[in-house]
């Protein structure tokens, strides 16, 4: 029996790197500090490593989905240690003159060219992105949106969450 792939799509700012994040991390660690090259980063470490366990379950299809677009796995993996240097990048060319959100119309065309039936988006925006959370709304059981609190990022019942869509 095949296993069928779920893409996970992956944004950076607000779900892996904080929006200057206050207190401690949801693992209870302090937040991390990176030189990503072309900014810092804030980061859990355990945040990363959790990324990295998932990236070897066989069903799943990381993605990045973000506004660093290249830089993600150029900078931002080799700095905070997260193995993402090889996982497909969605662009925003072509996509980014229309009224639609870019991130909407890139999953999409991934989405019927990947052959995946089911996917996993994780995003700070999508809870202000009407017309992506009603298509989302749209795909029921087929999709898993997580839209983080920007200045915590993605959390342990988060990616909780990841594991038990992926199966």
């Amino acid at each position: 029996m095949s296993i069928l792939p779920v893409s996970i799509y992956l944004d950076v700012d607000g779900v892996v790197n904080p929006f200057s994040p206050l207190g401690v991390t949801d693992w209870g660690g302090e937040w991390h500090i990176a030189d990503a090259g072309i900014l810092d980063v804030a980061y859990a470490p355990e945040l990363v490593a959790e990324l990295n366990l998932i990236a070897q379950h066989p069903a799943a299809r990381f993605v990045w989905l973000t506004t660093w677009e290249r830089l993600a796995p150029e900078f931002l993996c080799p700095a905070i240690g997260l193995n993402g240097r090889e996982w497909p990048v969605l662009s925003s060319e072509g996509w980014d003159a229309g009224p639609e959100w870019w991130k909407l119309t890139a999953l999409q065309k991934d989405l019927a060219t990947a052959g995946a039936d089911r996917f996993i988006w994780l995003d700070d925006q999508l809870g202000q992105e009407a017309e992506a959370q009603s298509w989302a709304d749209y795909q029921q059981d087929r999709v898993l949106c997580i839209s983080p609190d920007p200045r915590r990022g993605l959390s342990r019942r988060d990616l909780a969450a990841v594991r038990d869509f992926l199966g």
